[in-house]
């Protein structure tokens, strides 16, 4: 381990202040976010976040008084930071390309969620369940049967339903295409360690992301209309309707899939939970984005694969970390940055004319939906960086054709 210096419940009006902060600042960079070296992917490759995170290893910047960092983190990678002003409290490997699991369902929604109001109806059809990993993780999504924008999304957050994700997509689009737009959306943000094959995080070949890539995503997330409203969600109704073999299955309860959330299998309920997203895969092992609050303060904690073999080691280690960052905010120095610049896709990209690859983007929430799922969280650049994720289409396909 190496140390970078001397060793050493939330209401929906709080959540929405504190979010809201985080609205205004998730593009505003505070701190010198690129660092130039060898940090693995190549020499003089740009590395986002700054220098001390391009380098392999444990860094923090503890101190006088500040807690030690929690024992017995086994992850291959992790990571925890605040949301609001964007600081890395601390890092292991923060840039390590590993598989993200369900976790890359992050993405996703920060890149699909505002394309369609959550009242809008959609009757599924055999061909958008086509496609789906075997072994996948369902919600229990039938063709044939009408469902709102709403229910697939909580089936996606809620149950991890790779069904659901399909279904988004091909409303979208496509797969090919929705894959294209969370790459574009990835570089935009500064999220170059990622690497994207399969929108609902399955694992595929050459499929990788970081903490840093994922924490990125989360925050960005958490400035998106919605977004923290269904990943705080801890139960909900799913659909009924007929099923494959034409048997009337009632509406059913799905439960949240994170057990910091929910509590369950021991785990217990953090604190101030809002989400945000766990993923298991076997290449990946147990991967988690966990985001709380407490005060004025909200903090991201990421955990990729630990490796201890302890029951729920991912949760435990996810709620350490989160323990320590509220001890150590405003106490510890920052070794990096989340506060990337927003970049456009290069003007050299081909590029595709937004009304074609964009559905709808909807940059307000309708009056209808509930104030518990809306919260009145904003982000004012949405638009703008869907259309321009939206340029680097046809580049972004070609590489994914090639990745098949």
């Amino acid at each position: 381990m190496t140390v970078s210096g001397p060793a050493r419940t939330p209401s929906l009006r709080s959540r929405a202040a504190v979010l809201t902060a985080v609205c205004l600042t998730v593009s505003c960079p505070a701190a010198p976010a690129f660092a130039h070296g060898d940090d693995g992917h190549g020499p003089g490759r740009t590395v986002i976040g700054g220098a001390t995170l391009a380098r392999p290893g444990v860094h923090v910047l503890p101190k006088s008084g500040s807690p030690a960092l929690p024992a017995g983190l086994s992850a291959l990678s992790w990571l925890v930071a605040d949301a609001r002003t964007g600081q890395v409290l601390a890092a292991k490997d923060a840039h390590r390309a590993l598989p993200p699991a369900s976790t890359l369902k992050t993405l996703f929604a920060v890149t699909v969620l505002p394309r369609f109001a959550q009242e809008t109806t959609h009757t599924v059809t055999e061909d958008e369940l086509s496609g789906i990993g075997a072994g996948s993780s369902r919600v229990g999504v039938q063709a044939g049967q009408t469902y709102t924008v709403a229910d697939l999304w909580r089936g996606v957050f809620l149950s991890s339903g790779n069904d659901a994700v399909h279904v988004l997509a091909r409303m979208n689009g496509s797969v090919p295409l929705t894959v294209a737009q969370m790459q574009a959306k990835a570089r935009m943000l500064g999220a170059d360690d990622t690497e994207v094959v399969s929108p609902d995080g399955y694992d595929a070949p050459g499929q990788v992301s970081s903490a840093y890539d994922l924490t990125l995503f989360a925050r960005a997330g958490l400035a998106t209309p919605y977004f923290a409203g269904y990943t705080s969600t801890a139960t909900a109704m799913f659909p009924g309707g007929t099923d494959s073999r034409g048997r009337e299955v009632p509406p059913f309860q799905i439960q949240n899939t994170n057990r910091l959330l929910t509590g369950a299998d021991g785990v217990g309920t953090y604190p101030g939970i809002i989400g945000v997203k766990n993923g298991y895969t076997t290449n990946a092992g147990n991967t988690l984005i966990a985001a709380a609050q407490r005060g004025d303060r909200t903090l991201i904690a990421t955990v990729m694969n630990p490796q201890s073999g302890v029951a729920q080691a991912v949760y435990k280690e996810a709620r350490a970390l989160l323990d320590w960052g509220f001890e150590a905010a405003g106490v510890n120095g920052s070794v990096g940055t989340l506060n990337t610049v927003t970049r456009a896709v290069p003007a050299s990209a081909p590029r595709r004319p937004a009304a074609a690859a964009l559905a709808p983007v909807m940059t307000t929430a309708p009056a209808s939906e509930s104030a518990s799922l809306r919260n009145g969280w904003t982000w004012s650049a949405a638009a703008g960086a869907l259309v321009a994720a939206a340029a680097g289409t046809v580049f972004a396909r070609r590489r994914y054709l090639r990745s098949r």
